[in-house]
């Protein structure tokens, strides 16, 4: 009988699985050996394994997967440690949307990614808007003749594993003085590529007041340079150039964006808005991501102490807004897996695919929640990562970053 044992380095007993990618939702037990997922089903028999974690009480889910950070740590002022918006936080991949541009990515990749336990992606931005930022003005940086569209195609094809798309802003103050100049190479770069663009929305950069666009054309104009599968980020965003921006009735051509393949991120940050979900959840408007957008403070250098949002701290007041629990998890594992071009290898749980595993305690419990402008919204659940496995490894997190988290209880 000993020859037919099943050897294991780890094993998950009986933890409550949801698996969007191969819609699980109930008990079983999941084998790890060599870094990757070796088994998964109802109950194992006839094994050994080096290590056994009693899952009963648990979530266990596909690793979580954070679309927005900011996370190149001294070279712009506002980066933070990549472990504590990653592993500590409960999220094994995260993606760095910006922060380096094509001529300070290696510095970003031997420094960050080859250091970092979480796996570390990154959407190059187009120009140097926020690579190189330091306190609050960017004078010029993110202009299009800081668009080196050669070099971004040469350090995005000789690394693709890392860099997995661009990363480029649609806001009134960009567009007040280049107008869409900066989007239309971006597209460019995207298509040379085959990458998508993740285009941030929602006033950022200092505004040519002379030149001031509509806040409700902004977004729809941008939409011009999009093609499916480009993201729009901060989707809830309270912002008046934003996708909702004061209305009460969702855009029509918001509509139609999304019906031909245009994806939305929450991109939590500093705009998120309660009401605006309100809004737009209520017209069948959701993310196809949910991300932080977790960055430190803009005007004092490596400074994470403003930062009062997390992953986990998002999905769960979506999921007080009404945002059903397997789709809240599809938002942050095949969904945004599949925007990276990685599902085969994260944001499942299939077997043969990375053991990356996120395992949460789902906490039921009256509290309140708050958007970016502080504004309470009761809840009942939270979710509050206790475990992550990355290729297999099993991690405690320290939690240092999920301040929203710590709710007030009711």
């Amino acid at each position: 009988m000993e020859n037919h044992l099943k050897y294991y380095d780890l094993v998950l007993l009986n933890g409550w699985v949801i698996d969007p990618s191969q819609s699980l939702n109930g008990r079983f037990d999941i084998a790890i050996r060599d870094g990757k997922i070796a088994a998964i089903t109802k109950q194992l028999k006839t094994y050994k394994s080096q290590l056994t974690f009693a899952a009963g009480n648990y979530l266990i889910c596909p690793g979580f997967i954070d679309l927005h950070v900011h996370v190149y740590e001294w070279t712009t002022t506002f980066g933070v440690p990549s472990d504590d918006v990653g592993i500590n936080a409960g999220v094994t991949t995260i993606v760095d949307q910006g922060s380096s541009s094509p001529f300070t990515f290696t510095g970003f990749k031997s420094d960050i990614v080859e250091k970092s336990q979480t796996d570390v992606r990154s959407f190059l931005l187009v120009n140097h808007a926020t690579s190189q930022r330091i306190g609050d003005t960017v004078s010029g940086l993110e202009s299009p003749e800081k668009i080196d569209i050669e070099t971004l195609i040469k350090v995005a094809q000789a690394n693709p594993k890392i860099v997995r798309g661009f990363k480029v802003h649609a806001d009134s103050g960009s567009i007040s003085r280049w107008g869409m100049d900066v989007l239309k190479l971006a597209r460019e770069v995207g298509d040379r590529t085959n990458l998508p663009l993740y285009v941030h929305t929602g006033e950022l950069f200092p505004v040519d007041e002379a030149n001031r666009p509509n806040p409700e054309k902004v977004v729809e104009n941008a939409l011009s340079y999009m093609k499916p599968g480009d993201i729009l980020g901060h989707c809830y965003s309270c912002q008046p150039d934003g996708l909702m921006g004061k209305r009460t009735q969702v855009p029509e051509w918001l509509f139609a964006a999304i019906d031909r393949g245009i994806l939305l991120d929450l991109g939590h940050g500093l705009k998120f808005s309660f009401d605006t979900a309100k809004r737009m959840m209520a017209q069948g408007v959701f993310p196809h991501t949910i991300s932080s957008d977790a960055h430190g403070n803009f005007k004092k250098l490596h400074d994470d102490s403003t930062l009062n949002y997390s992953l986990c701290g998002g999905i769960s007041k979506l999921m007080a807004l009404g945002l059903n629990l397997t789709d809240a998890i599809a938002a942050v594992t095949i969904n945004p897996a599949r925007v990276l071009k990685a599902d085969a290898e994260i944001g499942t749980l299939k077997v043969g695919s990375i053991a990356d595993i996120t395992i949460l305690k789902l906490v039921e419990e009256d509290c309140l929640l708050f958007d970016a402008i502080e504004q309470p919204l009761k809840a009942k659940q939270r979710l509050i990562p206790v475990a992550v496995l990355r290729s297999g490894k099993l991690i405690q997190p320290n939690c240092r970053l999920l301040r929203d988290l710590v709710a007030i209880t009711m």
